[in-house]
Formats: structure tokens, sequence, C-alpha cells
């Protein structure tokens, strides 16, 4: 007989920490891989011409620009020093995120619905949709076709879904 696990706050910040920086890299190789053949053979463009167009800053190089701006005063980093810091915000919200999930799935069943997909939903509507063309780190989504939605939608049910797999893995061992 096994005995019940006890709730903990901080077990399931850890477990959901664990959990959240292993599914950012499971998205990264998502979006990058079958994420953007899917978004490409959606468009209305071929593959060829969509890799000629030149590549914007992503919304994670903007923020970590963004973030030494506020910091320093007004200093801006180098391309490289974008390139270098977009990853690290990338990895640190998807960390905190995760954190904050298995903090919530402690005491609280609904955001493991779908297996973590409903809480992927939620980061790429709150994210993708909100929060990141209000920051001005990426246009609004007024005009945008819905296929360019697909990838990061998608990347983030891959996230959720990986996020409560490993959660659902640390969590007996913490």
């Amino acid at each position: 007989m096994s005995r019940p696990r006890r709730r903990s706050l901080l077990r399931g910040a850890m477990a959901g920490i664990g959990g959240g920086l292993i599914a950012s890299w499971v998205m990264n190789q998502f979006m990058t891989g079958p994420g953007k053949q899917l978004q490409e053979s959606m468009q209305k463009e071929t593959p060829e011409e969509a890799r000629k167009k030149p590549e914007d800053e992503d919304a994670t190089m903007k923020a970590a620009d963004a973030i030494v701006e506020i910091t320093t005063g007004g200093r801006h980093l180098s391309h490289e020093g974008r390139e270098i810091g977009g990853p690290i915000v990338h990895y640190s919200y998807g960390a905190l995120m995760g954190g904050l999930y298995g903090s919530l799935v402690e005491y609280w069943k609904t955001p493991k619905a779908g297996f973590g997909t409903a809480f992927g939903t939620a980061l790429f509507g709150a994210g993708d949709l909100v929060a990141v063309p209000a920051l001005n780190l990426s246009p609004s989504s007024d005009g945008q076709p819905a296929t360019s939605y697909i990838n990061p939608f998608l990347s983030h049910l891959v996230y959720g879904a990986t996020t409560e797999l490993f959660r659902r893995a640390l969590r007996p061992i913490l």
C-alpha cells in the first residue's frame, strides 16, 4: 500500500521548473523542425521563399535587449548579445512558467487538463496573443493570418504536455 503524497508548493514548483526547462528545449526542437515544416506547408509562399526572407529577431531576443536597457539605464545589446540573451530569456521564462504550473497543480487540478495542454494553450493566448504584442516584442495580432499562429500554438501544446510529463516523473522523487 502506497502512502498518499503530501501537497507541497515548493516541491511542486521544483518539479515544474525541471519540467519547464526540459519542455522549453523540446518546444525549440518542435518549432525549428516539424512545426516549421507544417507552418511552411500551410502558408501560401513556398518554403524556398520563406527561407529567403530575412530573419527578424524573435521576441526573446528583443526581451533580452529590453531587460538590459532597463537595468543599465539605456544600454543595448549587440546582435550577438541578443543571440545569447534570447535563449536565456526563453529558458528562464519556461522554467518560471513550469514552476508556476507545478505549484498550481499541487492544489488545483484544472491546469493539468488535457495532460498540460490547457496550460500550454493559456500561455499561448496570454503570451503570444496579448503580452508579447502589448510589449512591442512582436507585431499586433490584428491582421495577421491565422496560419501564422500554427507553429506557435502547437509549440505551446508541446510545451504544456512535456512540462506535465516531466513534472509527473520528477514530483514523486522530490
